[in-house]
């Protein structure tokens, strides 16, 4: 089988695919994509440079678009050098977010394409303007309908989309949803799992030490800010820290944005680090920054208590890695949670922007070990059910089986 992808940021969310197909040294894998340090052994990668975009004389609602056309042109040319060598792949496979594929239907007629819908923007009933404390202005909306030019025109090439939760292919038109396949994404349960022994050992990061008797909080983002529910737990931390001396708090993300807005000067740690100065004791509080992956899962092995936050939004993979962990989750209580949490089963679900009710809730958590128990036991036997990448993986291949016959 010959298998093309297509991600800016190799391998993107198709890492454990890739390294699957390669296994089978039948495969040939090729991969285009901007340059970057990630390599995996054995895929063929083709780069192409990252356009500029237009801004002047270019409508700002049309900024997004008229990127994403470079990308496609970009993406399209390095194809037909690659048509031009003799490749034909059996299927394209990519992500439809940055307008990569948009114009691989003209390289290689024919030849179908399995493209990754990953949201689908609205006005009203998700992330805009759920949180009343950054509102967004109606003039505003016309701009957030624009950034679904791309969404249309992937689905106007009438071939064949993935998307991993109900709650995501929900976001769609219905008239588009027939396009679209839900593919739930997995975990990989033989790294991430419970550890027994966790919290045998004193954990240290950095200078930063969790000792066996400490109580470990910990809240994982690819960065640090509000549509991932920062605010909220930096504002939850004085109640947390001041009802139990024994407490420690490890908040791992990014300074920089991955959604939403920015702030005009500084970042949103600074900003609500600034805003509860003086609150809570700083000392029992870590905040290292993005860490490397063994750290990470080592975290959510040692934490007492996990912290998941979002607007209605795509949840994080950090979710499903904390249910296969067997971590016990306070989460907050929005549809695309509900889809992975079931409330009082496997996890706490609280109001989504109640510092207090935050608190309380994780503060019980940590009081409880019976229910803290019952809940990690649940969510790593949910997460074996639901989230085993294996099955992942199969349900991909038999996708893909069934769109080249």
């Amino acid at each position: 089988m010959k298998y093309l992808f297509i991600h800016q940021n190799f391998p993107g969310q198709y890492y454990h695919i890739v390294c699957h197909l390669l296994a089978n040294p039948k495969n040939d894998v090729v991969f285009i994509s901007e340059p970057n340090a990630n390599a995996i052994t054995g895929v063929r990668r083709v780069s192409y440079q990252m356009p500029k975009g237009e801004t002047e004389g270019v409508h700002p609602n049309a900024r997004d678009y008229d990127l994403a056309a470079r990308r496609a042109a970009a993406v399209a040319a390095a194809a037909e050098n690659l048509r031009n060598l003799g490749f034909v792949p059996d299927i394209i496979i990519g992500h439809h977010g940055w307008g990569e594929l948009l114009n691989l239907v003209d390289v290689w007629p024919g030849v179908p394409i399995l493209g990754y819908f990953e949201f689908y923007y609205r006005t009203a009933g998700q992330d805009v303007n759920f949180d009343e404390e950054f509102p967004l202005s109606i003039d505003r909306f016309a701009r957030i309908r624009a950034m679904n030019v791309v969404n249309l025109l992937a689905l106007s090439l009438e071939q064949h989309g993935q998307t991993p939760t109900a709650w995501q292919l929900s976001r769609y038109p219905e008239w588009a949803q027939s396009q679209i396949k839900v593919l739930p994404e997995g975990a990989r349960l033989e790294t991430c799992k419970p550890d027994p022994d966790a919290h045998k050992e004193v954990l240290r990061i950095n200078d930063f030490e969790i000792g066996p008797k400490d109580k470990l909080v910990t809240y994982v983002a690819r960065n640090l800010e509000p549509y991932r529910g920062f605010h909220v737990i930096m504002r939850a931390l004085p109640e947390m820290l001041r009802a139990r001396p024994d407490l420690k708090v490890v908040l791992v993300g990014g300074n920089d944005v991955s959604y939403g807005a920015r702030l005009a000067n500084g970042t949103w740690r600074a900003h609500f680090e600034a805003e509860l100065a003086g609150k809570y004791d700083k000392s029992r509080v870590l905040m290292p920054g993005q860490v490397p992956y063994h750290t990470y899962v080592k975290l959510l092995q040692r934490s007492d208590a996990h912290v998941y936050l979002t607007y209605p939004f795509v949840v994080s993979w950090s979710l499903r890695e904390a249910l296969a962990a067997g971590c016990a989750i306070v989460g907050g209580d929005v549809e695309p949670v509900r889809e992975l949490i079931q409330s009082g089963q496997t996890g706490i679900l609280v109001p989504p922007l109640d510092p207090r009710g935050l608190a309380m809730a994780v503060l019980d958590v940590l009081e409880d070990t019976k229910k803290a128990r019952k809940l990690r036991v649940s969510a790593r036997k949910w997460a074996e059910k639901h989230l085993d990448m294996k099955d992942h993986i199969a349900a991909f291949e038999a996708r893909v089986a069934e769109l080249i016959g």
